[in-house]
């Protein structure tokens, strides 16, 4: 039986992210997947936090080259009810930053991760599933799919939202749906998009275009799910029409790259997000609509914490890891969460009372800039508003003090 001090298993974004940043903690690291991927089309938008945490990982100029900056995100009422919003800019340069983050396909993105992992000597990868896992009190063994058993001192689930991990451990999920459906796609346009994300608020959610270098852009449109295979059966030049039709030609003419995919939307959240020797990251412990890009934000949120746990305790100890990591991470994950299914649901609303609701705090935002860019603060950086505000109160005081 081979031992590990860390053993992750699952090896998409958040756990191979969660195995390069913890491959530095002095410990044995363990990261367990079957090898296949399925090809992913899609793209990340990560914020300047979550883009300063691949830099110290080493990742960011692997990735830079593939990425573009996200230096405007405006909010476009697209809507055809009553009560309809303003239109709402939020401009980077508002709160001292050259771009809010980057927008990242995920095809390299994955690639440079299974690069770093495989010249790291830190990071022993086992290709393999698991089956089962069981806790003891010196570890957790995890039973593989080719009947291999392995033991940690400490498991981290990022295995997904069907997470073994997460169900071996004994904990429960709450789970709900929408009657959404998100066609994504990438496409290439006339008009350069100045590094600006538009994102529509439309009957039945948003559509939302994020920049690409270049003369591309990479599209999540949510829809209701028979007018999302509708569309995904449409020919590419017939689609390319649809997506321009709905921007108002905002980029000239639209021609659709490789084809959309289609994903019924779902919420689900874990009644913990860590027990004993068990800690879950990524969607093992929380999924939601790619609204406000806030999935892999939120993700590596939960690595940067659990680094923080690691960093802090005795090298050998690891009981009761999870459940310090649970405490740590519950008001951000079930803060983004309320918050995201709360604007999804908005723009579901028919009732006039919530589209008001909604109508009044566009107004607001484009109205007053403070307020604005305590919003802006908060989508980057949970707490950053509060840090920002200490931050000028000490720099007043120093002033005075001078």
């Amino acid at each position: 039986m081979r031992e590990f001090d860390i053993a992750i298993v699952g090896a998409g974004l958040a756990g191979s992210l969660a195995a390069l940043a913890l491959s530095d903690s002095g410990r044995s690291v363990a990261l367990i997947a079957p090898p296949a991927r399925a090809a992913d089309g899609r793209t990340t938008a990560l914020m300047d936090q979550s883009i300063a945490f691949l830099k110290t990982l080493g990742l960011w100029d692997d990735i830079a080259p593939q990425a573009a900056a996200l230096e405007t995100m405006q909010i476009l009422d697209g809507t055809a009810r009553l009560l309809r919003a303003p239109p709402v800019a939020f401009r980077s340069g508002e709160v001292g930053l050259n771009a809010f983050g980057y927008n990242i396909p995920n095809a390299p993105f994955i690639e440079a991760l299974d690069a770093r992992i495989a010249a790291n000597g830190n990071i022993v990868r086992v290709a393999n599933g698991v089956t089962v896992a069981s806790s003891f009190e010196n570890g957790v063994e995890l039973v593989l799919d080719d009947g291999e058993r392995v033991l940690a001192r400490l498991v981290v689930g990022a295995d997904g939202r069907k997470s073994k991990i997460r169900e071996s451990a004994g904990i429960g999920v709450r789970t709900w749906s929408y009657p959404q459906a998100a066609l994504v796609l990438n496409f290439s346009h006339d008009r350069p998009h100045g590094n600006v994300s538009t994102e529509f608020h439309t009957e039945s959610g948003p559509f939302t275009q994020v920049p690409l270098p270049g003369r591309r852009s990479s599209l999540v449109w949510v829809l209701p799910p028979r007018e999302a295979t509708r569309l995904c059966g449409l020919s590419e030049s017939a689609l390319g029409q649809a997506v321009e039709t709905r921007m108002q030609s905002m980029l000239g003419k639209v021609t659709v790259e490789g084809g959309a995919q289609n994903f019924p939307l779902s919420g689900m959240t874990a009644d913990r997000f860590g027990k004993g020797r068990v800690a879950l990251v990524g969607e093992a412990a929380h999924a939601f609509p790619p609204i406000g890009a806030q999935g892999l934000n939120l993700s590596l949120r939960d690595i940067m914490a659990l680094k923080d746990l690691l960093q802090t305790a005795e090298p050998t100890a690891y009981d009761g890891i999870g459940d310090r990591f649970d405490r740590k991470r519950q008001a951000d994950i079930r803060s983004r969460t309320l918050s995201v299914d709360l604007l999804n649901r908005s723009l579901l609303s028919d009732f006039l009372p919530v589209q008001f609701l909604r109508s009044a705090g566009l107004h607001l935002l484009s109205a007053l800039g403070p307020l604005r860019s305590i919003v802006m603060r908060e989508g980057i950086e949970p707490g950053g508003s509060f840090k920002a505000f200490r931050d000028t109160l000490r720099e007043r005081v120093a002033r005075k003090q001078a």
